[in-house]
């Protein structure tokens, strides 16, 4: 969906969720994030709508990434939630929440043990 809004006296037309899913993709794949995938996962759960997931090499790596899609929020309005759940150690799996879509960096052993794209099967693989 589409949403228009008015912002100093005119209509500026925002970006579709779907549309920030794949530009958050875009922005991972030339951060050489490999086998970034795109899930609408709407149809499945009420907590989001797109799993954007991308396999990461290191830490600095994923914390490069990171930086990226924070620079994208704040250019786009998009507020990151944060939790105060206490983080795991090792930088396998790093999960950046946005509200309707959430980005999930991966190591490559993480993401061949999880298997999010399999245990989410029955979303619609956009990418």
């Amino acid at each position: 969906m589409v949403v228009m809004y008015a912002r100093n006296g005119g209509f500026i037309m925002e970006k579709s969720k779907e549309t920030q899913a794949l530009e958050i993709a875009k922005i991972l794949e030339d951060g050489k994030g490999e086998d970034v995938a795109v899930l609408d996962v709407s149809e499945l759960n009420s907590w989001t709508d797109y799993f954007v997931i991308a396999t990461i090499h290191s830490s600095a790596h994923w914390q490069g990434l990171a930086k990226q899609i924070k620079d994208y929020t704040k250019e786009n309005d998009i507020e990151i939630h944060v939790t105060n759940q206490k983080k795991p150690d090792g930088d396998d799996w790093n999960l950046i929440d946005l509200g309707y879509v959430v980005v999930h960096l991966m190591s490559k052993d993480a993401r061949e043990f999880y298997e999010l794209e399999k245990l989410w099967h029955a979303g619609r693989k956009i990418k």
